[in-house]
């Protein structure tokens, strides 16, 4: 049996996806008793590290904790699986740039912010192997988009849709007053 470099890349691939899979699944599983506690401190905020002030700040609500946990498993989940797996390093980029600042402007110890940024340089990684469908569905969804309308067409519809945002923005200024 003769493996092609078409194999070679897609069994780094799905080496890279199980690793990153596999962390989003202890971090996200272990937001489920992670920040126990951490919330009740005799701390004064002024005296707190920010690694504490960060992990009390996780622990003051654990319905957080526990979505923020979802998430990352739903992120593992989309990468497991090939056809949704272009979707799912999307979707958890958000979750580690987000982990990742977290880590640089709390003061996390380095070895989980290291942790976070291979994760997504894995993710990266996996991107760059797919490249050639990223391209193409970019392609599809600009040209998806850029269809050509008439030069009188064209005005009407931005004069239109500037009316609807500030009558929209009055609505959502209206609801959010106090």
């Amino acid at each position: 049996m003769s493996l092609k470099r078409k194999d070679h890349i897609e069994i780094i691939e799905m080496a890279f996806s199980w690793l990153v899979v596999m962390a989003m699944f202890i971090y996200g599983f272990a937001k489920l008793f992670q920040f126990q506690g951490a919330a009740e401190t005799e701390k004064m905020v002024k005296d707190m590290t920010g690694m504490e002030l960060m992990w009390a700040f996780y622990g003051y609500s654990k319905p957080f904790a526990i979505t923020l946990g979802i998430f990352e498993i739903i992120g593992g989940l989309l990468i497991l699986f090939k056809p949704t797996r272009l979707i799912g390093c999307f979707f958890t980029t958000a979750i580690l740039i987000n982990v990742i600042f977290q880590d640089i402007y709390f003061g996390v110890h380095a070895g989980v912010l290291k942790a976070a940024i291979l994760y997504q340089v894995l993710i990266v990684l996996i991107l760059w192997f797919n490249k050639d469908i990223l391209i193409k569905s970019i392609k599809i969804l600009v040209l998806s988009t850029t269809n050509k309308q008439s030069k009188i067409k064209k005005p009407i519809k931005i004069v239109i849709a500037f009316g609807l945002f500030v009558v929209f923005r009055v609505i959502e200024y209206l609801i959010t007053i106090k």
